[in-house]
């Protein structure tokens, strides 16, 4: 039966899905266990959301791996009654088990190559389970197609690797069907884990493209679950990202995750970038470590590249049956320098511009005529489509073209293999090859290289000392724009666009003294030999640790609908200010002590027409009327117009520009609270804002009487960021010696008074209540923003110093669900004012005298 919970993610798509219940398996035993924590939003079923069928043996770590495909090979007996399956040795995802720690279970969630009857699945899921810790997820053959020759290969493997839609021919339209199934796919993997899962036990890593949505499908059911995520194709730049239609959706559900990891800084900042400028988010780097502030969480970026089982290639070299196969490529290729190239046939592998600078390099050196040989091995398409059918037959054209132009007897330049080959084939091909050349013109990582400088080092003892010092040397020519190319600082990097540089690069290679080669292969097998597939998935399982070690000693709340779903992480003591009970501390106080912030707090941020509404000004005019009140507005915006829009409000206090300038009522004057009133630094620090306003569209000045602030708002995202840490820098440089502080805020650069701030504006408050013999029994602090935490910490500085009561009652309340030293917070505006007009109900306005006492202020 589909769980009812995961309708609103499905209702996104807006389409109509087929059903999709599974048959459960058999031999299963029930167990529940309870996730601590709030989760609120629960459907009609998510009180039972932590079901888990599956029982543990003991309570230990245990890791469950999902990806599209298990890693398993799957064979129709030959009698076709049933299966026989075995462990895929190629398979990354069961390679990784090296890196983790030994006594940590490992169970795979992921679907199998084959088509399985579904009278037979329960079985075949039975058998996996117990032999090989598998669970297969059965996708219906309408999802299948859809989902991955639909969505995942015609639409996100092209715009991932820079193929951009523009015709249903090339790069694949958006279709909202296939994007329901690709969600649809998503939830059906989701259950599969969840009918093994252990939430308070396990791990959960997810791989690739075709699973970027289930981060949401699992942490919606468990809140608390300790998840990665890692991408092994390139992320696109937020350029060519932002064309998506549901860019946001998958954003969000990658965000679900605790750790997300890419292969290269690269596709890390285009996914960054993609967070700033699409969700607002900012990342920060701490001792090494990046991370981004998601709703009280911290999302670790992982950056690792992957690499190669060494074991495996090394038992493959010692291999005697390669040895008859290596010794006939020797003859094969006797008296030539064979160049290889080992690719998927792939739109984006760039054979055929190999093939085009193999042939510029035999016009440009005709000294390699009959000498040079590129075997290009190519496996078959794992996708398809027009694109493809075009670039292969653009690479036959080219083959059959380049090798009638130069053959000779016994010699053609170009042997092209269109075939699967073994692993221990293509040790043979790398052994006898002087240079692999790898011309991808976009490719995740590409692990070729790592291979073959591997096969080239050999395995002494199974060699000749003379065959060992001869395979120790290595030549790559490698395309900039592949994943591993970063990490092979000795290669020859080349643009493999540009036909004419790609065959210099070619020549150089192979041309190159052997004591250079040497050099460059020593370097490039210490780094490949020491970064191994175990090594990487150790960096990452210990970088999820990390970032989950606090997921049970903090309070959650799981909020928002659909792909909006996200988790809430934040303090035990933070809490939702309730109106019933601050209003009831209320009508008991005497003293009371009331600061609001303006934008933001009472003033919605994306309100255009920022003067207050009717009904705020009458609710804050009561609150300021009722003499056991002292009300303050406190503010970053300038006195003249928070008094005009505030004029009603005759007892009101406001305090200005951040408490620069201040006054307790509408008749008392305004006070200048800073501790300098010389603004001869403005014509330091104006100017200087000038430059950068000149040099940053969007960005504007805002003059006050006692700042100045520079305004990026409205800028391009990443350049206002940066230009405002260029400034920031700039003027604290030019301002050292001026009386003044330099601050950053959200999209401002800010110069004011030194000693001037919100939470001096507090505690000046609450001591002249004190002194005045009224001090306050009651208080409540709201505000939005950074410059309002200084507030906040105020009050407990005060309890602490006894300016306030330890008795005294303290609403401190940010507004939003967000990291805060208030213990209190309210969604929005809307509840700000609702709470205010609660209060103002339970209030005793007085008519309002005009003579105050001084004592009394």
């Amino acid at each position: 039966m589909m769980s009812r919970s995961y309708t609103n993610l499905l209702d996104l798509a807006s389409g109509n899905f087929p059903v999709m219940g599974q048959p459960r398996e058999k031999k299963r035993l029930p167990r529940v266990m309870t996730v601590p924590g709030v989760i609120s939003e629960l459907d009609d079923d998510q009180a039972n959301s932590v079901a888990s069928d599956v029982p543990s043996s003991i309570i230990q770590d245990r890791i469950i791996i999902v990806a599209n495909q298990l890693p398993v090979k799957a064979k129709r007996r030959p009698d076709n009654k049933g299966w026989s399956f075995s462990w895929d040795d190629d398979s990354l995802l069961l390679q990784l088990k090296d890196g983790l720690p030994e006594e940590m279970e490992v169970l795979y969630v992921g679907s199998l190559k084959v088509d399985v009857d579904p009278s037979e699945q329960d079985d075949v899921s039975q058998l996996l389970l117990d032999r090989f810790k598998c669970v297969p997820a059965f996708l219906p053959p309408d999802i299948l197609t859809k989902f991955y020759h639909g969505f995942c290969k015609q639409h996100l493997w092209p715009l991932f690797h820079y193929m951009l839609p523009f015709s249903a021919n090339h790069g694949g339209r958006f279709y909202r069907s296939l994007w329901e199934a690709y969600v649809a796919a998503n939830k059906i993997f989701s259950q599969r884990v969840i009918e093994v899962i252990n939430p308070e036990d396990d791990y959960v890593w997810i791989h690739d493209y075709h699973l970027m949505v289930l981060p949401t499908f699992l942490r919606r059911r468990f809140n608390r679950l300790r998840m990665g995520f890692f991408l092994h194709s390139p992320f696109p730049s937020s350029e060519i990202y932002r064309t998506l239609p549901v860019r946001e959706e998958i954003l969000k559900a990658l965000l679900n995750s605790d750790l997300i990891g890419f292969h290269t800084f690269d596709y890390a900042r285009h996914f960054l970038s993609c967070c700033s400028r699409m969700l607002g988010l900012e990342y920060q780097s701490k001792r090494g470590y990046i991370g981004l502030e998601y709703y009280g969480r911290t999302i670790g970026i992982k950056i690792m590249p992957v690499g190669i089982h060494m074991a495996q290639i090394e038992s493959v070299l010692r291999l005697a049956d390669k040895e008859w196969r290596v010794g006939e490529l020797k003859q094969q290729f006797e008296g030539k320098t064979v160049l290889l190239g080992v690719d998927d046939m792939d739109v984006f592998k760039g054979v055929n511009l190999k093939l085009l600078a193999m042939e510029q390099m035999l016009k440009q050196h005709p000294k390699w005529q009959g000498k040079a040989v590129l075997v290009q091995i190519t496996n078959p398409a794992r996708g398809r489509g027009q694109d493809l059918e075009e670039i292969q037959a653009e690479i036959t054209a080219s083959c059959k073209r380049i090798n009638e132009t130069f053959r000779q007897p016994g010699y053609e330049p170009i042997v092209f293999i269109d075939r699967p080959v073994s692993l221990s084939e293509r040790v043979a091909y790398y052994s006898v090859a002087e240079c692999v050349v790898v011309t991808a013109v976009r490719d995740g990582m590409n692990l070729t290289p790592y291979e073959y400088i591997v096969c080239r080092q050999g395995v002494s003892e199974s060699e000749s000392s003379s065959e060992s010092s001869g395979s120790k040397k290595s030549m790559l020519v490698v395309s900039e724009f592949i994943g591993c190319s970063p990490s092979l600082s000795g290669a020859i990097r080349v643009n493999p666009w540009n036909i004419e540089t790609t065959a210099e690069a070619m020549n150089e290679a192979i041309s190159m003294a052997d004591a250079e080669k040497q050099l460059r292969h020593e370097k490039h097998y210490r780094y490949v030999s020491s970064h191994d597939v175990a090594f990487w998935s150790r960096s990452f399982f210990q970088d999820m640790e990390r970032t989950c070690k606090d997921h049970f000693r903090r309070r959650c709340w799981g909020i928002g609908l659909s792909f909006g779903f996200r988790v809430v992480a934040l303090d035990p003591n933070f809490r939702k200010l309730s109106i019933d009970h601050i209003v009831s501390v209320y009508l008991r106080s005497k003293n009371r002590a009331i600061l609001l912030d303006y934008d933001g707090t009472v003033m919605p941020q994306t309100s255009h027409n920022k003067t207050p509404s009717s009904e705020v000004i009458s609710t804050i005019n009561t609150l300021s009327s009722d003499i056991k009140n002292t009300v303050f507005v406190v503010s970053g915006r300038g006195r003249d117009s928070l008094a005009q829009w505030f004029s009603p409000c005759k007892k009101l206090g406001i305090a200005a520009e951040h408490g620069y300038f201040m006054r307790w009522s509408a008749n008392d004057n305004w006070e200048v609270c800073g501790q300098n009133s010389e603004f001869g630094w403005k014509e330091i620090a104006e100017p200087v804002m000038k430059l950068y306003t000149e040099a940053t569209d969007g960005s504007s000045i805002e003059t006050k009487e006692s700042a100045l602030v520079w305004h990026h708002r409205d800028a391009d995202p990443g350049f206002g960021s940066s230009q405002a840490k260029e400034m920031l820098d700039h003027l604290e440089s030019v301002l050292a010696n001026e009386p003044v502080t330099v601050k950053s805020g959200q999209f401002i650069v800010e110069v004011k008074p030194q000693g001037v701030s919100k939470g001096v504006v507090a505690e000046k408050i609450f001591t002249t209540m004190a002194e005045s013999g009224s001090p306050a029994d009651f208080v409540l602090c709201i505000g939005d923003d950074r410059s309002d935490e200084e507030m906040f910490e105020i009050i407990s500085n005060a309890i602490s110093s006894g300016v306030l009561s330890s008795n005294t009652s303290v609403f401190a309340c940010t507004v939003g669900q967000k990291p805060s030293k208030a213990k209190y917070y309210l969604d929005d505006p809307a509840e700000v004012v609702n709470m205010l007009e609660s209060l103002a109900e339970a209030s005793d306005p007085e008519p309002f005298s005009d003579t105050r006492s001084e004592d009394s202020i």
